[in-house]
């Protein structure tokens, strides 16, 4: 059964847009260098998680996460995307060792197709931060609840950094030149407010982890399923 929800930016990951969304972190030596800390702290969050042996990779988009995933031995990964072109990309371009042991599964967040208590963690990077609606991120968060038995591991942009003050006054400056109706799928979110919602949600938080601590927007936060 179809999601009821649809977000307006889920509908542009065509072929071409997913191919480049591959290239995207690897094109310069900035990007490849905020892939490897990426890299690092998800990491990190997995060994906190205890090292789960069946990750819902969500979205997986391009797959860029799955080596990392791939490492832990006998670990199952099922790598979901609500986009089927991201999906075929990932499978493509990921090595075929790494690719072996992730199952595909073409499903949304806000109504995944697996059963209640199916995973052991669900892995969830780059995704919240273009979520401005509470009430899409509650239902995201809810479903999420259903769906592992233990952890959730989740990306965000935070504020109370240098980079989210630098943001809202960009933003600021865009609606004194009356650009209100600028589409916009990014949001820097209230790290007091999520994290309320995380809570209301069926969640602990057990660890959060600052990409750099009071300077990037970006937070890992270890979650676990009360």
């Amino acid at each position: 059964m179809p999601s009821p929800i649809k977000l307006e930016f889920s509908e542009k990951y065509d072929d071409e847009h997913a191919r480049n969304y591959l290239l995207k972190h690897q094109d310069n030596l900035a990007r490849r260098l905020s892939h490897r800390r990426d890299e690092q702290l998800a990491s990190l969050a997995l060994a906190i998680a205890g090292e789960p042996g069946l990750v819902l990779d969500l979205p997986c988009g391009a797959g860029r996460f799955w080596p990392l995933l791939a490492q832990t031995p006998g670990r199952m990964i099922i790598g979901a995307d609500n986009s089927a072109s991201m999906l075929e990309v990932a499978t493509v371009a990921q090595p075929a060792d790494v690719v072996k042991r992730v199952r595909p599964l073409q499903t949304s967040a806000f109504d995944i197709d697996l059963p209640d208590n199916s995973v052991d963690c669900i892995f969830c990077m780059r995704l919240m931060h273009h979520i401005g609606d509470a009430q899409h991120r509650l239902a995201i968060l809810r479903e999420f609840q259903r769906v592992t038995r233990d952890s959730v591991i989740i990306s965000l942009w935070v504020d109370g950094n240098f980079k989210a003050w630098k943001r809202k006054r960009v933003e600021v400056r865009r609606r004194d030149k009356n650009d209100q109706e600028r589409y916009q799928n990014r949001f820097v979110l209230s790290a007091t407010t999520v994290e309320a919602e995380f809570e209301q949600a069926g969640f602990s938080i057990q660890k959060s982890l600052d990409f750099i601590p009071f300077y990037a927007m970006w937070r890992v936060y270890v979650l676990r399923r009360r």
